[in-house]
């Protein structure tokens, strides 16, 4: 990349290679504002869960759930600031969180600046509940079936309303 990465990125759902939002890495790759690591999974036990639409969401728990696997990038500071708005970080539907993870390749070396988007912690615990405590050890497109990409989701309701009726649902 040109300019220095600002920031590495812990990537679990949908901007993994093959997933609905990956064009927005590319199109940030093509710009030179990201670009891939490797493969990676936390260091830690984390809660993977899908909430409405099959949305993932990662859960700030930690000891509840698997190790999850996912892709690690280098971003710039415009990077990161695209993805903060792709995720929603200002209104409060995700949070940008640390997070340390083992790179797949070359012995599982430790990377401990890595950040990651969890699901905000005014809903987190609800989603594990609502999960019945069961997570998933990778956003894989078996789990993924089923996914409703934000445009094609019901208007007139806000991401978090949505979120919030899917927690007061039965599983």
């Amino acid at each position: 990349m040109g300019t220095a990465a600002a920031a590495l990125v812990f990537t679990y759902g949908t901007l993994k290679r093959g997933f609905s939002n990956h064009p927005l890495l590319q199109e940030l790759a093509s710009s030179g504002d990201a670009s891939f690591v490797g493969a990676a999974v936390t260091a830690w036990r984390l809660p993977l869960v899908c909430g409405p639409y099959r949305v993932p969401f990662l859960l700030n728990l930690p000891g509840e759930g698997d190790r999850v696997a996912g892709e690690l990038y280098a971003v710039t500071a415009r990077g990161l600031a695209r993805l903060d708005e792709l995720e929603g970080v200002s209104r409060a539907h995700y949070e940008r969180l640390p997070v340390a993870v083992d790179l797949a390749e070359g012995g599982g070396a430790r990377v401990d600046g890595a950040v990651a988007y969890f699901a905000h912690r005014d809903y987190a615990a609800e989603l594990w509940r609502r999960s019945g405590g069961k997570g998933y050890p990778e956003y894989s497109h078996a789990v993924a079936d089923g996914y409703v990409r934000r445009k094609d989701r019901p208007q007139g309701q806000t991401f978090l309303e949505q979120i919030r009726s899917f927690v007061s649902s039965q599983s």
